[in-house]
């Protein structure tokens, strides 16, 4: 006779942040995680916005983790201990006026950002012509490039200490190139006072080849050749050679090793940059010393309240 579970008895499974090393091997350092989530209902596209930034912030994040109204921060902070999470990032909709908050884990600093404006992932795909994003680039995690946020007050260089340990860092003297395929980008405006974050796919192309001999050797597909004369013309022919990219000097490298079959080392290879989304604009509003509490260092319509020295101890 079939045995029927005690659903009474059955243990609810805790989110998987996806399954990598807690420490990196050659450095040796913890690497970060994270937790991506909302507190109170929003409306459908910054849901979407909340499943665009887990996507970005893979391979050390828990994609698909699972919300309840009953949850509280408490109940995240519970999980984020044994898992290893180091940060959180929770989108809000008060008053109608999207927020992300950027927290470190368990005890702050946290970060509070006014969303002025943002595009989805499938905005950004729509309004180019070739969009490119294929999984693979999501296996390794992205690099930050911070712009702007030097010179400032304490406010931005907590902000700079945040961002720079969201991700993994990086050795130049062992780090692969193939592990390269994705930036993040934040420019701040003094000006303004706004943050622009920016999201790209990283690829690289052989100076001087055709787009149809790339595709020719990344693809190992036998090209159609019935309606030309020579194989030569493959590459000559108007309308094949003629699909080659123009080549911008400075935006071109010379690698250090063989990257894939068409990027060799000691070759000259062209570094372009694809915007693969989200994309957002955002002000700082507030800085608190704690977990979404706390002393407040710094709010946008006033001073500095307490010395941010003690926070940003708390990002070593």
């Amino acid at each position: 006779m079939a045995r029927f579970k005690n659903k009474r008895n059955a243990r609810a499974k805790p989110p998987v942040v996806n399954k990598q090393p807690s420490v990196d091997q050659v450095s040796g350092d913890k690497i970060p995680k994270s937790f991506v989530f909302a507190r109170g209902k929003l409306p459908g596209p910054l849901k979407q916005l909340e499943l665009d930034l887990r996507r970005m912030m893979l391979p050390y994040t828990a994609l698909k983790l699972k919300e309840k109204k009953r949850n509280n921060l408490k109940d995240f902070l519970n999980v984020a201990g044994p898992m290893g999470v180091t940060h959180f990032l929770i989108l809000s909709y008060p008053k109608s006026v999207p927020h992300l908050r950027v927290a470190r884990t368990p005890q702050g600093p946290t970060l509070t950002f006014h969303i002025h404006e943002y595009a989805l992932a499938s905005d950004i795909a729509r309004s180019q012509s070739r969009p490119r994003c294929p999984p693979e680039i999501f296996k390794n995690s992205p690099l930050i490039v911070l712009s702007g946020f030097g010179g400032g007050g304490q406010h931005l260089k907590l902000a700079t200490i945040m961002f720079q340990n969201i991700f993994p860092a990086i050795d130049i003297n062992t780090v692969k190139l193939a592990s390269c395929q994705r930036l993040v980008l934040l420019n701040y405006n003094a000006e303004e006072k706004l943050i622009d974050f920016r999201h790209y796919s990283i690829r690289l192309q052989p100076v001087g080849v055709s787009r149809k001999i790339r595709k020719l050797v990344q693809n190992h597909q036998v090209p159609d050749l019935r309606n030309l004369q020579d194989v030569s013309d493959f590459v000559t022919k108007a309308g094949y050679g003629s699909e080659s990219e123009p080549d911008d000097e400075a935006a071109t490298v010379s690698l250090a090793s063989d990257l894939d079959k068409i990027n060799r080392a000691s070759t000259k290879s062209a570094v372009k940059l694809q915007e693969i989304g989200p994309r957002m604009t955002l002000r700082l509003v507030k800085v608190e010393e704690g977990l979404c509490s706390g002393a407040v260092i710094f709010t946008e319509f006033g001073k500095e309240v307490t010395e941010a020295t003690s926070a940003g101890d708390e990002e070593d």
